[in-house]
Protein backbone atom coordinates (compact mmCIF):
# COMPACT_ATOMS: atom_id res chain seq x y z
CA UNK A 1 0.00 0.00 0.00
CA UNK A 2 1.51 3.03 -0.89
CA UNK A 3 1.63 5.83 1.46
CA UNK A 4 -0.57 8.63 1.30
CA UNK A 5 2.08 11.47 1.98
CA UNK A 6 -0.45 14.34 0.78
CA UNK A 7 -2.80 13.33 3.38
CA UNK A 8 0.35 13.14 5.89
CA UNK A 9 0.68 16.43 5.27
CA UNK A 10 -2.19 18.15 5.65
CA UNK A 11 -2.74 16.10 9.11
CA UNK A 12 0.65 17.82 9.97
CA UNK A 13 0.38 21.30 8.88
CA UNK A 14 -3.18 21.26 11.29
CA UNK A 15 -1.03 19.90 14.08
CA UNK A 16 1.48 22.18 13.60
CA UNK A 17 -0.66 25.22 12.73
CA UNK A 18 -2.32 25.03 16.05
CA UNK A 19 1.47 25.27 17.64
CA UNK A 20 2.59 27.79 15.53
CA UNK A 21 4.23 25.90 13.24
CA UNK A 22 4.79 25.25 9.56
CA UNK A 23 5.32 22.42 7.82
CA UNK A 24 8.61 23.07 5.81
CA UNK A 25 8.97 19.45 4.11
CA UNK A 26 8.35 15.78 4.61
CA UNK A 27 9.82 12.46 3.27
CA UNK A 28 9.30 8.72 4.02
CA UNK A 29 12.46 6.69 3.32
CA UNK A 30 13.38 2.90 3.52
CA UNK A 31 16.66 1.40 4.17
CA UNK A 32 16.34 -2.26 4.24
CA UNK A 33 14.17 -2.66 7.63
CA UNK A 34 14.48 1.16 8.63
CA UNK A 35 11.86 3.25 7.76
CA UNK A 36 11.75 6.48 8.76
CA UNK A 37 9.18 9.53 8.31
CA UNK A 38 10.63 12.93 8.30
CA UNK A 39 8.96 16.23 9.19
CA UNK A 40 10.70 19.73 9.14
CA UNK A 41 9.15 22.06 10.92
CA UNK A 42 9.91 26.18 11.90
CA UNK A 43 7.93 28.50 13.33
CA UNK A 44 5.21 30.46 11.00
CA UNK A 45 5.41 33.85 10.40
CA UNK A 46 3.85 35.51 13.40
CA UNK A 47 5.90 33.24 16.04
CA UNK A 48 9.17 33.99 14.06
CA UNK A 49 8.41 37.81 14.21
CA UNK A 50 7.40 37.23 17.80
CA UNK A 51 10.74 35.47 18.40
CA UNK A 52 12.67 38.03 17.07
CA UNK A 53 11.13 41.08 18.45
CA UNK A 54 11.83 39.64 22.06
CA UNK A 55 15.52 38.74 21.06
CA UNK A 56 15.71 42.66 20.01
CA UNK A 57 15.07 43.33 23.47
CA UNK A 58 17.41 41.46 24.53
CA UNK A 59 20.29 42.16 21.86
CA UNK A 60 23.10 40.36 23.66
CA UNK A 61 20.86 37.10 23.53
CA UNK A 62 21.19 36.39 19.76
CA UNK A 63 23.62 34.32 18.55
CA UNK A 64 23.05 34.21 14.87
CA UNK A 65 24.71 31.05 13.11
CA UNK A 66 27.71 31.84 10.74
CA UNK A 67 26.66 33.49 7.41
CA UNK A 68 22.97 34.20 8.66
CA UNK A 69 22.56 38.07 9.03
CA UNK A 70 18.65 38.15 8.90
CA UNK A 71 16.92 36.62 11.78
CA UNK A 72 13.87 35.92 9.63
CA UNK A 73 15.76 33.69 7.73
CA UNK A 74 16.06 31.49 10.93
CA UNK A 75 13.52 28.60 11.92
CA UNK A 76 13.46 29.54 15.19
CA UNK A 77 12.21 25.90 15.99
CA UNK A 78 13.19 24.73 19.79
CA UNK A 79 13.42 21.04 20.80
CA UNK A 80 9.95 22.20 23.21
CA UNK A 81 8.30 22.39 19.39
CA UNK A 82 9.50 19.27 18.18
CA UNK A 83 8.57 17.08 21.53
CA UNK A 84 4.86 18.98 21.27
CA UNK A 85 4.49 18.15 17.88
CA UNK A 86 5.47 14.16 17.84
CA UNK A 87 3.69 14.13 20.53
CA UNK A 88 0.21 15.07 19.10
CA UNK A 89 1.17 14.21 15.46
CA UNK A 90 2.15 10.97 16.41
CA UNK A 91 -1.72 10.35 17.95
CA UNK A 92 -3.33 11.67 15.13
CA UNK A 93 -1.35 9.55 13.00
CA UNK A 94 -2.24 6.62 14.90
CA UNK A 95 -6.37 8.04 15.04
CA UNK A 96 -6.42 8.70 11.55
CA UNK A 97 -4.73 5.70 10.41
CA UNK A 98 -2.38 7.54 8.27
CA UNK A 99 0.89 6.06 9.58
CA UNK A 100 2.87 3.39 7.12
CA UNK A 101 2.20 -0.02 8.10
CA UNK A 102 4.02 -1.61 11.01
CA UNK A 103 7.11 -0.06 12.64
CA UNK A 104 8.32 3.10 11.32
CA UNK A 105 10.58 5.93 13.23
CA UNK A 106 9.02 9.79 13.20
CA UNK A 107 11.80 12.12 13.31
CA UNK A 108 11.04 15.97 14.05
CA UNK A 109 13.26 18.88 13.04
CA UNK A 110 14.65 22.23 11.53
CA UNK A 111 15.04 22.30 7.26
CA UNK A 112 18.72 23.67 8.41
CA UNK A 113 20.59 25.78 6.87
CA UNK A 114 20.34 24.18 3.49
CA UNK A 115 16.70 24.05 3.86
CA UNK A 116 14.91 23.40 0.70
CA UNK A 117 12.69 26.15 -1.55
CA UNK A 118 9.71 25.54 -2.98
CA UNK A 119 6.99 28.23 -3.08
CA UNK A 120 7.18 32.20 -3.92
CA UNK A 121 6.67 32.60 -0.01
CA UNK A 122 10.05 30.60 0.01
CA UNK A 123 12.09 32.75 -2.54
CA UNK A 124 10.35 36.15 -1.51
CA UNK A 125 11.51 35.41 2.19
CA UNK A 126 14.60 34.44 1.53
CA UNK A 127 16.00 37.53 -1.10
CA UNK A 128 19.67 37.88 -0.34
CA UNK A 129 20.49 34.84 0.62
CA UNK A 130 22.77 32.58 -1.68
CA UNK A 131 20.99 29.37 -3.51
CA UNK A 132 21.30 26.51 -5.48
CA UNK A 133 18.81 26.01 -8.33
CA UNK A 134 18.68 23.17 -10.52
CA UNK A 135 15.98 23.68 -13.62
CA UNK A 136 14.03 21.83 -15.54
CA UNK A 137 14.36 23.12 -18.92
CA UNK A 138 18.84 24.56 -19.94
CA UNK A 139 19.31 28.37 -19.60
CA UNK A 140 21.98 29.24 -21.66
CA UNK A 141 23.03 25.46 -21.95
CA UNK A 142 23.30 25.03 -18.29
CA UNK A 143 20.50 23.39 -15.50
CA UNK A 144 22.79 24.14 -12.76
CA UNK A 145 22.95 27.58 -10.96
CA UNK A 146 24.17 28.88 -8.01
CA UNK A 147 24.16 32.70 -6.73
CA UNK A 148 22.75 35.46 -4.41
CA UNK A 149 18.95 35.78 -4.87
CA UNK A 150 18.32 39.39 -5.73
CA UNK A 151 14.61 39.41 -7.08
CA UNK A 152 11.73 37.09 -6.15
CA UNK A 153 8.27 37.41 -7.94
CA UNK A 154 5.16 35.56 -8.58
CA UNK A 155 6.46 34.64 -12.45
CA UNK A 156 10.83 34.65 -11.72
CA UNK A 157 13.51 34.57 -9.75
CA UNK A 158 16.86 36.37 -10.56
CA UNK A 159 20.46 35.16 -9.18
CA UNK A 160 23.37 37.17 -8.90
CA UNK A 161 26.26 34.50 -9.79
CA UNK A 162 28.73 36.62 -9.40
CA UNK A 163 28.18 36.08 -5.42
CA UNK A 164 29.49 32.55 -5.29
CA UNK A 165 32.01 30.59 -7.39
CA UNK A 166 30.90 29.20 -10.69
CA UNK A 167 30.78 25.61 -11.68
CA UNK A 168 32.33 25.30 -15.29
CA UNK A 169 29.57 25.08 -17.13
CA UNK A 170 28.37 27.92 -15.55
CA UNK A 171 31.43 30.57 -16.20
CA UNK A 172 31.27 29.14 -19.80
CA UNK A 173 28.10 31.11 -20.40
CA UNK A 174 29.88 34.44 -19.55
CA UNK A 175 26.81 35.75 -17.48
CA UNK A 176 26.59 37.64 -14.64
CA UNK A 177 22.92 37.16 -13.37
CA UNK A 178 20.34 34.78 -14.77
CA UNK A 179 16.22 35.29 -14.76
CA UNK A 180 14.46 31.79 -14.05
CA UNK A 181 11.29 30.86 -14.11
CA UNK A 182 9.44 29.35 -11.15
CA UNK A 183 7.94 27.05 -13.62
CA UNK A 184 10.89 25.84 -14.49
CA UNK A 185 12.84 25.51 -10.97
CA UNK A 186 12.98 21.42 -10.07
CA UNK A 187 14.84 22.02 -7.25
CA UNK A 188 16.17 24.23 -5.11
CA UNK A 189 17.57 25.21 -1.81
CA UNK A 190 19.69 27.22 0.19
CA UNK A 191 23.73 27.44 0.52
CA UNK A 192 24.72 27.88 3.76
CA UNK A 193 27.29 30.93 4.13
CA UNK A 194 30.49 30.85 6.72
CA UNK A 195 32.51 33.43 7.71
CA UNK A 196 36.16 33.06 8.66
CA UNK A 197 37.91 34.81 11.10
CA UNK A 198 41.53 34.74 11.08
Amino acid sequence: MALALDSIREAAQRVAGSLGLDVVDLSFTVHGKQRVLCLFLEKNATQRSACIAQQQENPDSLTMPGGVSDPQHLSWLTHEDCVAFSRDFGTLLDVEDLGPDGEYTLEVSSPGLDRKLATVEDFQRFRGALVKVQTLEPIANNRHWQGRLTEAGEQALTLDLTATRQNSKSRKTGVQQVEIALRNVERAQLLPEFELHG
